[in-house]
């Protein structure tokens, strides 16, 4: 059923396809088999802003419009500053990992920031 895929990090066969990851229900670790390998990930994919700016691990970036905070009633003003954001590969489209002050850690589209 898997077709032989097995765990990049536990080496466990007990693996399963859930949307367009494989999870790894012994280890919790999910990746994509078909992305680019050698541990690479998003460094060969570049993720840009809103205007199209390459963005990098620690840039800081401003917010361009209101966001909601998905399970909360905090909202994520337009023009915020974000300092020393992280590059992630986010299956949902959410590619930056970051620390918003008054909210805390929260995930982010790179297409609601420009870089600042």
């Amino acid at each position: 059923m898997n077709d032989g895929l097995k765990c990049p990090e536990c080496s466990s066969e007990n693996v399963y396809h859930d949307g367009s990851l494989w999870v790894c229900p012994e280890c919790a670790h999910e990746w994509n088999p078909e992305a680019a390998t050698g541990g690479a990930g998003v460094e060969n994919s570049e993720v840009r802003d809103a205007n199209g700016n390459a963005l990098n691990d620690g840039d800081t970036v401003t917010v361009i419009k209101d966001l909601k905070v998905k399970g909360s009633s905090l909202v994520v003003k337009g023009g915020t500053k974000v300092k020393g954001i992280r590059l992630v590969d986010g299956a949902d489209g959410h590619n930056i990992a970051c620390k918003i002050d008054g909210i805390g850690a929260m995930n982010l589209k790179s297409e609601f920031v420009k870089k600042a």
